[in-house]
């Protein structure tokens, strides 16, 4: 090949990588700053749930279970969500705010910055359970973990308790 040729092809590939580039990260959102508290401040967010453990009862391998938690934001300061992950792969968890519904994010593929609730405001963590992506039998508890700027709550446990038979 010519160098001419060699160039036009360097181009050509260099031209997909950025363009491909712009696709995959088109439509995010910006992440802001993390605004850090000390457990000491007054004025700073504050992480509250009801509830973190569900116990599902007996289910099917096959069967696909949906848990939702509520996350309520009583501080005063905004509650960033800055990472959400999971405890196995066949366990998901999901933001749901203001009518706006994260992907799913597990073990794998873990989300980085999700959103802010704002004060007195709530969202739902909702975490999906599919024992048949890796089939395990018998008494099984699997979490969805929930990192915030809430020192006092850095990272939160959501979970359920399930024999899957």
């Amino acid at each position: 090949m010519s160098p001419k040729t060699i160039f036009i092809w360097m181009l050509v590939f260099i031209g997909s990588v950025v363009g491909l580039a712009f696709i995959l990260t088109a439509g995010q959102k910006p992440t802001p700053a993390t605004a850090s508290y000390s457990t000491g401040e007054s004025e700073r967010p504050k992480a509250e749930t009801d509830k973190n453990t569900i116990d599902l009862g007996t289910i099917k391998v096959s069967d696909v279970k949906v848990q939702d938690f509520a996350l309520k934001n009583s501080g005063t300061k905004p509650l960033q969500i800055l990472n959400v992950n999971s405890s196995c792969g066949c366990t998901a968890g999901q933001i749901i705010y203001k009518g706006e519904t994260s992907k799913e994010f597990s073990m794998h593929t873990q989300s980085g910055f999700v959103t802010e609730i704002v004060p007195g405001d709530t969202a739902t963590v909702r975490l999906t359970y599919r024992p048949a992506s890796m089939p395990v039998y018998g008494l099984v508890e699997r979490a969805v973990f929930v990192e915030t700027n809430d020192p006092a709550n850095a990272k939160l446990t959501f979970s359920i308790r399930t024999k899957v038979e």
